[in-house]
């Protein structure tokens, strides 16, 4: 078994309750009350930011250019695709940069990132790889389960632009790459090295959730 199938795999159970979530119910049919939206951005946001730090680790503990490359090429992503997507949401929805800066960033959300960032500082590539792998490839997960579900999401009024965002080919494309490239760098772990990226896959899939219920419930 690939190693990006046995991680998907140890998590199967966290990532079948992301479909029934109500915050991702709500952007499904399009009754999601906008207000949670909407802070859901602003936190949504500032994740991203650490989010890029840790694909930054990852360029500077890269051991080939191509692994350099699909970090690099992933911070070049977040930043000229989805934080425009953001920033275009913080416009629509009336955000502006004084009360993006004054909003903290909640505990859930700051549990989240700091976890990834202490495994991108302690470990290396594979280890980067895999804690990226559960926000980055369940995002395309999501996304098109809620099309196989709902056909017209994508054009809902508000909440489309968020959906056509993580099934675009340059999207799931990266995605390809980045399991390829976990598979080719762990193919000789040991059993050991796969028990500590399972553990890590797993902590950041829960790590996934809390943030839905963070949206959901609106906690700080």
């Amino acid at each position: 078994m690939k190693t990006s199938e046995r991680l998907l795999k140890a998590a199967e159970e966290i990532w079948a309750g992301y479909h029934t979530h109500p915050f991702v119910e709500g952007l499904k049919h399009g009754t999601l009350d906008i207000r949670k939206f909407r802070r859901y951005m602003i936190q949504d946001y500032w994740y991203l930011m650490d989010y890029t730090k840790v694909f930054g680790i990852g360029v500077a503990k890269s051991k080939s250019v191509a692994t350099m490359n699909l970090f690099a090429k992933y911070i070049q992503a977040i930043l000229g695709g989805e934080v425009n997507v953001h920033n275009g949401y913080m416009t629509d929805l009336g955000i502006s940069r004084e009360e993006l800066e004054s909003t903290p960033i909640a505990q859930d959300n700051r549990s989240y990132t700091s976890y990834m960032l202490r495994v991108a500082y302690e470990g290396g590539e594979a280890e980067i790889l895999t804690a990226i792998l559960s926000c980055a490839y369940s995002y395309e997960v999501i996304a098109a389960r809620i099309v196989e579900e709902v056909p017209d999401a994508p054009n809902h009024p508000v909440y489309g632009r968020w959906v056509r965002g993580y099934i675009t080919e340059r999207y799931t494309g990266n995605n390809v790459i980045l399991m390829e490239t976990l598979d080719r760098l762990t193919a000789d772990y040991t059993e050991a090295q796969l028990k500590y990226l399972e553990e890590v896959f797993v902590a950041c899939s829960r790590y996934e959730a809390a943030f839905w219920d963070m949206a959901w419930y609106e906690r700080d």
